[in-house]
């Protein structure tokens, strides 16, 4: 007898053995199929598994990411393409971008540190109208940013920029900005990560010294250059990590404000000059 999927979705549910492994069942069955999850649910369950679904879902069982097997991962309600070169975008990472609309809804100019897929970045752009240069280290995560900005069409209004800030002189011809987004590695080197993410995405986008706290020694004292002076900054945090990531910011001359995820926990530092006295 056939197997249809709605069995072999609740058998690999069950292999998967974690909290959304339904999920990942259902999004790994539906690009199979070549169709949306919904429409896998609506009028497909009733079919013949495809061929393809068993080595996806073998790559998931072994802990690579599902976004990686698909190619995609949604952010503030668009696609990016994502691979192996770039961190894959979370939703609480999201939170950057609604500090960022509401302290500087209107920006002439736009960095993004880190700029991996683009995400940030392209998403402040498409919700405003500004223009923006994202910085990386990795010439293969610029190559992603690109096709994301050209997907989104915003490739008229996003530069793409090979630059390194822990190397001298990095900055050189950037100019200033009316608003500097970054999401910079701050993963603590020994800390216990999930296998998805320790064995899979790259682990320079991810760790940062003992204390998770090394970019942002960098970073902090090379912000006052790059920012126009109503400028602001947004910066992601580990969430142990806001007093000492504000004593640095504060330590350069920035008033600093946190902002909490929706879980209640620290996920972002917003950053403004200082009132002079």
């Amino acid at each position: 007898m056939t197997a249809i999927i709605a069995d072999a979705l609740r058998d690999a549910a069950q292999r998967l053995a974690v909290e959304w492994g339904w999920l990942d069942a259902e999004l790994l069955m539906a690009h199979a199929l070549g169709v949306s999850r919904s429409d896998l649910l609506l009028r497909h369950l009733r079919d013949p598994v495809p061929a393809a679904f068993a080595p996806l879902l073998d790559r998931r069982i072994a802990h690579e990411p599902v976004a990686y097997i698909l190619g995609h991962a949604e952010f503030y309600g668009r696609r990016f393409r994502v691979t192996p070169a770039t961190l894959i975008p979370r939703g609480d990472s999201e939170l950057l971008v609604e500090a960022a609309l509401t302290a500087k809804p209107a920006p002439g100019r736009v960095l993004d540190l880190g700029t991996g897929t683009g995400a940030l970045l392209l998403t402040v752009l498409a919700e405003t109208g500004a223009e923006g240069v994202g910085v990386d280290a990795s010439e293969a995560a610029l190559a992603v940013a690109r096709d994301n900005a050209a997907t989104l069409g915003l490739d008229a209004r996003a530069t793409m920029q090979l630059r390194d800030w822990t190397k001298p002189g990095w900055a050189e011809g950037a100019g200033q900005f009316d608003l500097v987004l970054c999401n910079p590695p701050y993963v603590e080197e020994d800390a216990a990560l999930d296998p998805s993410v320790r064995e899979h995405e790259p682990a320079s986008a991810l760790f940062a010294g003992p204390e998770g706290l090394d970019d942002y020694r960098v970073l902090m004292p090379q912000l006052e250059a790059l920012l126009a002076p109503d400028g602001v900054a947004v910066f992601e945090i580990g969430h142990r990590q806001a007093d000492a990531v504000g004593d640095l910011a504060r330590g350069e001359g920035f008033a600093v404000r946190l902002e909490r995820d929706l879980a209640g926990r620290p996920r972002a530092l917003v950053l403004t000059r200082a009132a002079r006295e």
